[in-house]
């Protein structure tokens, strides 16, 4: 044996004793959700249900809102500019006010821009373009947003993004593929654990295309991830909600239009996931957004079937997804309403942002429990 066969061989104990101190030395991730606790409503509270913000831009597209929250600050967040994936896209927001008399949004303003977050990144890079941003609930004050340095979506990648007094101060991708670490997309809000982690929904586009779940510790570090996957279909944008400790439903867009809400389950908090079957809800190409109400009940927000496809309707399952009852639906007036986004406040009222107007306005409306009981 030769001295560089010596040294080769050498470099290749060091490291795998390095690997096994790593993973000797790492704590194992807890999967145990953590589940929200939610009280019954005040039986005297009356049903509230009211429009914070509308919003149209003169030209172009505002698509895809979130709704976030860093410290007292409320806002939604949607992107705009002439079209999708083009170099002129920037996230836009509009500060919610929401007090106990009603609320009220301040007026559109940029918020984060391709050429600041490329001068934030770390190490620092070209963005071309920008999408889909929603909270980091795991950091304050921090972001995920979907961010193209080459091609479209489909080059995509997810950057996790720390925000001071409004401006991005530190950019990083997240370390999710092996392939240059591009198709990873998100879309919907963070899963909670019980140690005080989280997981991330994300899903990947490019080829074998499936949803997943990307488990991060405190520093953000992405620690694993587990695919929820489908028989001749592509999953994608799966949208979690926690049962208890061990159990969650994601409920799944179907990338292949096949017409149908598509639906995985965890038994064991997240670490394997059933195949996607589809339901039996009739549903176009288009992310649903879900959410728990007291009682064991869900609520969501999805587009109707036929002629309906393009008008938001609001669901109720008071059986763990099993059957639903449509109790309200969402005028859609010139165009499509879709991209609904769901978030509930600290005093129990409820949010619901969505795109109109086929891509080209944001509305964000608000209603309680008792006025969906009321239903």
């Amino acid at each position: 044996m030769g001295s560089g066969d010596i040294f080769i061989l050498a470099l290749a104990l060091i490291s795998v004793v390095l690997s096994g101190y790593a993973l000797w030395r790492d704590e194992t991730l807890n999967w145990v959700f953590a589940v929200p606790r939610l009280p019954a409503p005040d039986p005297g509270e009356a049903p509230l249900f009211e429009t914070l913000f509308d919003y149209r831009p003169k030209k172009g597209v505002a698509h895809s809102p979130a709704i976030v929250k860093h410290g007292e600050t409320l806002s939604t967040l949607w992107f705009e500019g002439s079209s999708e994936a083009q170099p002129d896209i920037e996230i836009r927001r509009a500060v919610l006010e929401t007090g106990p008399e009603g609320g009220r949004a301040g007026d559109p303003e940029t918020f984060l821009t391709s050429g600041a977050l490329g001068r934030a990144f770390v190490p620092g890079q070209l963005v071309v373009t920008l999408g889909n941003t929603i909270q980091n609930d795991a950091i304050e004050s921090s972001l995920y947003a979907t961010v193209v340095s080459v091609g479209g979506w489909a080059m995509a990648s997810i950057a996790e993004v720390l925000m001071d007094r409004a401006k991005p101060v530190r950019v990083r991708k997240l370390d999710l593929s092996p392939f240059l670490n591009r198709s990873f997309l998100v879309r919907s809000p963070m899963v909670a654990y019980a140690d005080g982690s989280h997981a991330l929904p994300a899903y990947f586009e490019m080829g074998t295309t499936y949803g997943a779940l990307v488990r991060l510790d405190a520093e953000g570090r992405v620690r694993d991830q587990r695919r929820m996957t489908g028989t001749g279909v592509k999953p994608i944008q799966p949208m979690i909600v926690v049962l208890d400790e061990t159990r969650a439903l994601a409920f799944l867009r179907d990338f292949d239009d096949s017409g149908r809400l598509y639906l995985s389950r965890t038994e064991d908090g997240g670490r394997h996931w059933t195949r996607a079957e589809a339901t039996d809800i009739p549903h176009p190409n288009a992310p649903v957004a879900a959410l728990s109400l007291s009682g064991g009940r869900i609520l969501m927000a999805r587009n109707g079937s036929g002629n309906d496809a393009d008008r938001l309707e609001l669901a109720v399952s008071a059986d763990e997804g099993e059957s639903w009852q449509v109790i309200h639906r969402i005028d859609s007036e010139a165009g499509e309403a879709r991209y609904p986004m769901l978030r509930r406040l600290a005093d129990g009222r409820i949010l619901l942002a969505y795109s109109h107007h086929s891509k080209q306005g944001v509305r964000v409306v608000m209603f309680n429990e008792a006025w969906v009981a009321a239903r």
